[in-house]
């Protein structure tokens, strides 16, 4: 059976964007006769707030998008994400790191999906790994994992190349978790068979594909879809403050209709489907 899920975090209000992507993954999901779920991905420290899922909720009632089941929280799995990272430690595959973003930025020497590529300073370093940042050894994880691939289905199969982010952060020291392993994770406790999200995060796939592989996880299938953007071709941000959800559920908009225009391909004024590449 086809499981899909919609995964907001809790740090602003949705808006048309998010509408967007939560009308695909259940569309395909009923279209389908599958599972539509609902996580909340709330470990955003003080950022994540009660009051923002409740209007999730509501928001997504009024767009007639119904989940399936309870919605699953982030903050309930902290023990799953520590429980990893100590299991890729253990295979010796976690080194801890204590580079600031500007000192990566100055020795850089390449540029990847997130920007400046890791260039790999502490990997031989002796570290005290208190409070500190976790990184992947990708170099080592590949090794160890061999050729992988995965598929989207809008794509086509995707031979997996994780070291176009180097040696990535698993366990922040600000955070339980980073987007990487939390993510990917969350989908396999939530058995989802098929992952939509925004084509900003295509490159993001290659790194999970990696880690089900360390990890013994199930593999799902992904669909990545294009991002509406403003007519600067910025994507739809909570920062930028692009018109909630919840401002239009209060004026009296009607969610379904909205829900249907997204379906239809008709967007507001000065807002567009982007075209980011598929490779």
């Amino acid at each position: 059976m086809i499981v899909t899920r919609f995964a907001p975090s809790p740090n602003g209000p949705l808006h048309l964007g998010h509408a967007y992507a939560a009308v695909i993954a259940h569309d395909l999901a009923r279209e389908r006769g599958g599972l539509f779920r609902l996580r909340i991905e709330d470990i955003d420290g003080e950022r994540s707030r009660a009051e923002f899922v409740e209007e999730f909720f509501r928001d997504l009632e009024w767009l007639g998008l119904n989940w399936d089941g309870e919605a699953a929280f982030q903050s309930q799995r902290l023990a799953s994400y520590a429980e990893a990272g100590e299991r890729l430690k253990a295979m010796g595959l976690l080194y801890p790191c204590r580079c600031t973003r500007a000192e990566i930025a100055a020795a850089a020497t390449a540029m990847g999906p997130d920007g400046p590529i890791y260039p790999g300073t502490c990997r031989h370093r002796d570290v005290d790994g208190e409070g500190a940042a976790w990184r992947l050894d990708v170099t080592r994880a590949m090794a160890l994992a061999g050729p992988l691939e995965w598929m989207d289905e809008r794509a086509g199969p995707q031979a997996a190349t994780p070291q176009i982010f180097g040696d990535v952060v698993l366990l922040r020291k600000d955070l339980p978790a980073s987007y990487h392993l939390a993510a990917t994770l969350d989908d396999a406790a939530d058995v989802i068979t098929l992952v939509t999200r925004g084509m900003d995060l295509f490159p993001a796939s290659h790194v999970h594909r990696l880690l089900q592989a360390l990890l013994g996880l199930p593999v799902p299938v992904w669909h990545h879809h294009g991002l509406l953007v403003e007519a600067d071709g910025k994507k739809l941000a909570k920062r930028r403050g692009s018109p909630s959800l919840g401002d239009r559920r209060r004026a009296g908009e009607d969610g379904r209709a909205i829900a249907d225009a997204l379906r239809a391909g008709r967007f507001p004024a000065g807002i567009s489907l982007s075209g980011i590449s598929l490779s």
